[in-house]
């Protein structure tokens, strides 16, 4: 298979991991929201990403100690930050609903963690392909603004009560803010790129597989932070007996599993990118949050989401149309 087209395939299985794992968010009950967030950031930012990596490369660590501390800070920090957005979308859903928030969040993560990592390579702007990436982020903007248009309007029909236009604006706010903090997840692994580097150099690993090392450091600094803010849930809600709680059992499996699908959205979209070349994450990350908020509206559709709602529904099909053709562009513009 060409080597350019396995990468494509990688990112829409990426993609498909992406759209899903917000299935298990369902299923939080009857676990506390802290006690289930634990368990589930240990097993997409901690568990998984140790393991995978350790199983093709059995060196990690070693790999990561070569790496100059100063890229291991920067890029973990990003993880960070990353983690920081995660907490604010959470925070913005409250405030605004689901669909506003998940609109600006998803647009602004696909768009600012593509330009950034694009603007860190040399030469970006005599880049011949940098008028087509900007074109299809552009238009991924654009559908990304449709399909949360769609939804808000869905939301309008299904709601009984209406938040104040003051909620919805400190909402939106946050909601920018968790936007632009999401992008350094992205931001992080094209920052983590010498720790794949080393393990492709100076122990013969494949690039794909390289990839995976970058995201063990990136996912440290996000631990801390989703980690560290359940902990801290724990002591202000004093629910340290959280687990203890009977028919906890069916929460804690969905905990595990979309950890695991989280992660692998990640592990399987850094090897497509490792693909691509130096425009990897530049071209494969709007990709992978694009062809995501498409699969994410399919399996909302599949459980009824739009259900009696037929207008909102065509104005989603038009966003779901304008995100194809960007993707199609950013593909075409690594080829």
């Amino acid at each position: 298979m060409d080597t350019y087209l396995l990468a494509i395939v990688l990112i829409l299985f990426a993609s498909f991991f992406q759209g899903t794992f917000g299935l298990g968010m369902k299923h939080i009950a009857p676990l506390k929201w802290e006690a289930w967030w634990l368990v589930h950031a240990f097993t997409a930012m901690i568990l998984f990403p140790i393991i995978w990596a350790l199983i093709v490369m059995p060196n990690l660590f070693e790999i990561i100690s070569k790496t100059d501390s100063n890229t291991l800070f920067l890029a973990a920090f990003y993880g960070f930050l990353w983690g920081i957005g995660g907490i604010l979308f959470g925070v913005s859903v409250e405030k605004t609903g689901i669909s506003i928030t998940y609109g600006i969040v998803m647009g602004l993560a696909a768009s600012v963690g593509s330009i950034i990592p694009l603007f860190q390579i040399e030469g970006a702007f005599d880049q011949p392909s940098f008028p087509i990436i900007m074109v299809g982020v552009a238009l991924l903007l654009v559908g990304v603004a449709i399909t949360a248009v769609a939804g808000v309007k869905r939301d309008k029909l299904n709601s009984n009560s209406s938040t104040t236009t003051k909620s919805i604006k400190i909402g939106v706010l946050i909601a920018v803010a968790s936007g632009v903090l999401s992008a350094f997840l992205n931001v992080g692994f094209s920052n983590a790129a010498p720790v794949a580097a080393i393990a492709v150099n100076d122990y013969g690993v494949g690039a794909q597989n390289a990839s995976l090392a970058s995201w063990v450091v990136v996912l440290l600094g996000a631990f801390v932070m989703n980690g560290g803010y359940a902990l801290y849930l724990f002591i202000k809600n004093k629910s340290w007996n959280a687990y203890s709680i009977p028919k906890k059992g069916k929460a804690l499996k969905w905990a595990i599993a979309a950890g695991i699908f989280w992660f692998a959205a990640l592990g399987v979209y850094g090897q497509g990118a490792a693909l691509m070349g130096n425009l990897g994450p530049v071209v494969g990350w709007p990709i992978l949050l694009g062809l995501a908020l498409i699969i994410s509206n399919i399996w909302g559709y599949r459980e009824g989401e739009w259900k009696n709602a037929d207008k909102p529904f065509k104005i989603l099909l038009a966003g779901l149309a304008v995100l194809i053709i960007a993707i199609c562009i950013l593909g075409y513009a690594n080829y």
